[in-house]
């Protein structure tokens, strides 16, 4: 009776019509277009080349780290060799990362850049991991905010099985850090510009192929009393309850450079500010975590038209919780001109009245 019951069942697959699929969706049905994994506008390609260029130095740091401090220096930290080896690993999955986007950009024989080199301004252990958990942020959530954006659906549905990669790996270093791994209910998203003025800072230089990088990059922004994710006595665990770094209503301060300055890529680029920006003198500190861009007022220097202070906001995501505040974790923040309404999917809008952007340690 077993073989006779599968038998039949055999036969009903056979003769059953196709899974019925609810109306819309894009490439879900047999007779839809087959996918193409290659770029399908300048969008899509310089949106994707920078993607590359954030694996080349993922792939660079994790190696120089590991090459660079002893077992001694690791164990000092709190990581043993099974933590030497994971980084290993993860300097491996940027080789995958890096050949994946490789070969989608060299469609119609376009080149993709290539490896450059890299300055970094760490010294010890503990810097390091710190610094690969901040870099790890901007280069997650870059790829989150023009991912929906592409014009390729096939390539972003590649990129999104790299960056789900690339988030494990900003939650391990923040654990590597002595930090809680995930304190925010929500991955923000940021524009290709805001990604690119973070990494721009430490590439040096880079063969003369590599493409140009359309995307503007911003004026540094400095938060002169940032705290510090080291916190003394936390050493590397799978997760730490500790005190908040930062708490609604700390007064936060800023400088920040003047645009115009040479970066990157053999000197190549220069700083600029937002397209509507006529008044160098920004108003408003901008708050970017989670789902919300958050505006309070700044109180700029009558003597340094470079420094301002500010005070931190409060406020949850949703208001049903007291552990979803919008100020968290490793986040952005930018210095502004206007104050516009922007939501997670049109945040580039903000890109047009940016003085300065950096990132901001809050927890």
């Amino acid at each position: 009776m077993k073989y006779f019951a599968t038998a039949l069942t055999l036969a009903a697959l056979a003769t059953a019509a196709p899974a019925p699929v609810p109306i819309g969706g894009v490439g879900v049905r047999p007779n839809d277009t087959a996918p193409v994994y290659h770029t399908m506008s300048d969008f899509d390609f310089q949106s994707l080349n920078l993607g590359l260029n954030q694996e080349w130095i993922e792939l660079d740091l994790f190696n120089y780290g590991v090459s660079r401090f002893s077992e001694e220096e690791f164990a000092a930290a709190g990581l043993g060799p099974d933590d030497i080896s994971l980084i290993n690993f993860m300097a491996n999955q940027e080789v995958g990362h890096a050949e994946l986007l490789t070969n989608i950009l060299s469609a119609y024989g376009r080149t993709p850049a290539k490896q450059c080199t890299y300055r970094y301004d760490f010294e010890t252990v503990r810097d390091f991991v710190n610094f690969c958990q901040r870099l790890t942020r901007w280069g997650e959530s870059g790829v989150y905010g023009f991912l929906p954006h592409l014009d390729s659906r096939p390539s972003a549905q590649l990129l999104l099985q790299s960056i789900t990669t690339e988030a494990r790996q900003q939650m391990i270093f923040r654990q590597f850090s002595g930090a809680h791994p995930m304190p925010v209910y929500f991955e923000t998203g940021i524009s290709q510009s805001m990604s690119w003025s973070l990494l721009s800072q430490y590439i040096v230089t880079c063969p003369a192929e590599n493409p140009k990088i359309d995307w503007q990059i911003f004026p540094a922004l400095n938060v002169v009393n940032d705290a510090n994710l080291l916190v003394d006595g936390y050493l590397a665990n799978i997760t730490h309850n500790r005190t908040s770094l930062t708490a609604p209503g700390r007064t936060v301060q800023f400088s920040w450079e003047a645009p115009g300055k040479t970066t990157s890529y053999n000197g190549t680029y220069n700083t600029t500010v937002g397209g509507n920006v006529t008044d160098l003198v920004p108003k408003y500190a901008a708050w970017i975590s989670q789902l919300n861009t958050t505006y309070t007022e700044l109180n700029v220097s009558s003597t340094n038209n470079f420094s301002a202070t500010t005070l931190q906001p409060g406020g949850t995501v949703f208001n049903v919780t007291q552990d979803d505040g919008i100020v968290n974790g490793t986040m952005f923040v930018a210095l502004t001109t206007e104050n516009p309404y922007v939501t997670p999917y049109n945040l580039s809008l903000l890109n047009d009245v940016i003085v300065a952007w950096g990132l901001y340690q809050a927890d």
